[in-house]
C-alpha cells in the first residue's frame, strides 16, 4: 500500500453499527495494513482533535480512546478532581468514566463510523467501570486480559482479575443485541513490554482468547509486541496463527503487532527503522493491524503530529518495502521450537480445567505460567530469560514450565543484574547506533513537516 490517499468520510451512524472486526478484515482483504496509535487526552477537545488527525492520516487507521491512569486503576475520585480542575488537560489519557456520556458522545460525534472505527483502550485489572462507560456509549471496540492487565500493572490478586474480566466480557457479548458485533482484543501477547520469550507470549495470547470465547465474544484478535531478533518473531507470529487456527472457533479473529513496548531508540533515525522493522514483520506474517510508537516514546507523552507521523511512516513502509526474509525451514510455524512451547503450555493450561478462567488460576500456582522478572505476588518467578549473542530471547531458567527442553539456552552466568540491563537497553543501542538506509532520511523529514501543521497539547 504506497501513497495511501485520506479516505472518504461516510455517512455518520450509531456507536452500536460500528464493527471493528470487519472493518480490518475489510481492509486486508484489500491488502491494507491498518495502524492505530496509543492515543489519549484528558481534555474532550483535545481527544477529538487526536481522532480526527487520524482518521485524516495518509493510511488506513482506526481511532483510539486510551484511558487515564487514575481511570486504569478504579480511583475516579482523583481522575474526576482532574477533570473539575482543568477539563483533564493534565491526565495523561482520557477519563471515560468521569466524563459524562454526552461529552463523549461529542468527542466522537461525525468522526465515528463504518470506515472508522475506535477501540478504548485501558490497563485495568478492575475494569467494571469502564466497560460500564462504553456499555453505556454502545461503543463495541476494546482491549485487554485477566492476566495481561492484572500481572504488569499492579497488585490486584489474579483471582480477582480473573473474576472481573470474566463478568465483563459477558456483558460486553451482549452488546451484539443491539447491532455490531463487539470486538476485543487480548493484550495476552505484549507481557511486561520486553524479555518475554515468545513461546510464553503466543501461549498467553492464545489463551485469554480462548477465555473471551468461552464467555460469549465472537469477534477478537491476537496480539504479539515485536521482541529482539526479527527472524524470532516472524516465528512466533506464524505459531501464534497456527494455534489460533487449530483451536478458536471464531468467524472474526486477526493479529495485531505491537511496535516495540521496550526502552526506546532516543534518535528520530532510531525510532523510525525500529518502527520500520516493526511493519515488515506484520507484512511478513499476513497481520492484520499494528500499533505504532512514535519518535517520541523515550521522552515524553507524544504529541498528535507524532501520533500521525508515525502512522503515515507505517503505511509507506508497508507500500515502499518488501517483507523481511522468510525464516530458515523448520522455523516457519510448522513445528518450530516457539510453536512446540507455546502447545505444551497451551495443553497443559487447558487440561488443568474446562472453564480457562480457572484453568489460568491454576497454572500460575503450579507454576505452568510463570513470567520472568515479573513482581506480581501471584506470579511464582522462578523463570528468568536473557538475550544471546545473536539477540534472541531464550531461557535462562524455565522454573516449573512444562515446556520441552529450550532449542537455545542464554549464555551460562547472563542473569545478573548488570545482565539485565543490559539486555534492557540491547534495542535502544543497536538502533540508536545504525547509520540510515537509503531513502530513510528523505521520508521522515517530510512525514515531520507534514505533522508540524497537525495540534499538539498544551
Amino acid at each position: 500500500m504506497s501513497d495511501v490517499a485520506p479516505r472518504t468520510v461516510s455517512t455518520d451512524v450509531h456507536p452500536s453499527e460500528v464493527d471493528f472486526g470487519a472493518f480490518v478484515r475489510r481492509a486486508a482483504d484489500a491488502g491494507e495494513l491498518v495502524a492505530q496509535p496509543r492515543m489519549g487526552f484528558g481534555p474532550p477537545g483535545l481527544m477529538r482533535a487526536g481522532l480526527a488527525a487520524t482518521r485524516s492520516a495518509a493510511a488506513t487507521t482506526v481511532g483510539t480512546l486510551t484511558l487515564d491512569s487514575y481511570t486504569r486503576v478504579g480511583d475516579l475520585a482523583s481522575a474526576e478532581r482532574a477533570v473539575r480542575a482543568d477539563g483533564g488537560a493534565n491526565l495523561n489519557g482520557y477519563p471515560i468514566v468521569s466524563h459524562p456520556a454526552e461529552t463523549t458522545a461529542a468527542v466522537l460525534a461525525g468522526l465515528l463510523n463504518r470506515d472508522f472505527p475506535v477501540q478504548v483502550r485501558h490497563g485495568s485489572a478492575v475494569p467494571a467501570d469502564i466497560f460500564s462507560a462504553l456499555i453505556a456509549l454502545r461503543l463495541t471496540a476494546t482491549e485487554g486480559g485477566p492476566v495481561s492487565y492484572c500481572l504488569p500493572y499492579g497488585r490486584t490478586p489474579l483471582a480477582e482479575s480473573i473474576r472481573n474480566w470474566s463478568d465483563c466480557a459477558v456483558r460486553f457479548a451482549a452488546l451484539r443485541e443491539f447491532q455490531s458485533e463487539p470486538h476485543l482484543e487480548t493484550f495476552g501477547g505484549c507481557m511486561l513490554g520486553q524479555l518475554c520469550p515468545p513461546g510464553l507470549l503466543v501461549a498467553l495470547s492464545v489463551l485469554e482468547a480462548l477465555f473471551f470465547q468461552q464467555r460469549g465474544l465472537r469477534s477478537l484478535s491476537v496480539s504479539y509486541a515485536q521482541q529482539t531478533n526479527p527472524e524470532q518473531d516472524i516465528e512466533a507470529v506464524l505459531a501464534l496463527r497456527r494455534l489460533c487456527q487449530e483451536l478458536l472457533s471464531l468467524s472474526s479473529w486477526h493479529v495485531v503487532i505491537y511496535a516495540y513496548m521496550g526502552v526506546y531508540p532516543r534518535t528520530d533515525r532510531g525510532a523510525y527503522r525500529l518502527l520500520g522493522e516493526a511493519a515488515g514483520l506484520a507484512l511478513a506474517t499476513g497481520s492484520e493491524r499494528i500499533i505504532v510508537k512514535t519518535v517520541a516514546e523515550s521522552r515524553r507523552i507524544p504529541t498528535i503530529a507524532e501520533n500521525v507521523a508515525a502512522l503515515e511512516y507505517v503505511a509507506r513502509a508497508a507500500g515502499a518495502r518488501p517483507p523481511l526474509r522468510p525464516p530458515a525451514d523448520g522455523a516457519n510455524g510448522d513445528d518450530s521450537a516457539t510453536y512446540q512451547e507455546a502447545n505444551a503450555l497451551i495443553n497443559a493450561v487447558r487440561n488443568l480445567h474446562r472453564d480457562i478462567g480457572t484453568a489460568l488460576l491454576l497454572a500460575f500456582r503450579h507454576g505452568y505460567l510463570d513470567v520472568p522478572y515479573c513482581v506480581h505476588p501471584d506470579n511464582r518467578g522462578r523463570t528468568r530469560s536473557a538475550l544471546d549473542g545473536a539477540g534472541r530471547l531464550c531461557w535462562a531458567d524455565t522454573g516449573a514450565l512444562p515446556v520441552p527442553p529450550p532449542e537455545r539456552r542464554a549464555p551460562a552466568g547472563a542473569v545478573t543484574s548488570s545482565g539485565l540491563l543490559e539486555d534492557l537497553f540491547y534495542i535502544q543501542r543497536k538502533y540508536d547506533a545504525c547509520a540510515p538506509e537509503s531513502g530513510e532520511t528523505a521520508a521522515s523529514p517530510a512525514l515531520a513537516e507534514r505533522s508540524r501543521r497537525l495540534p499538539g497539547p498544551r
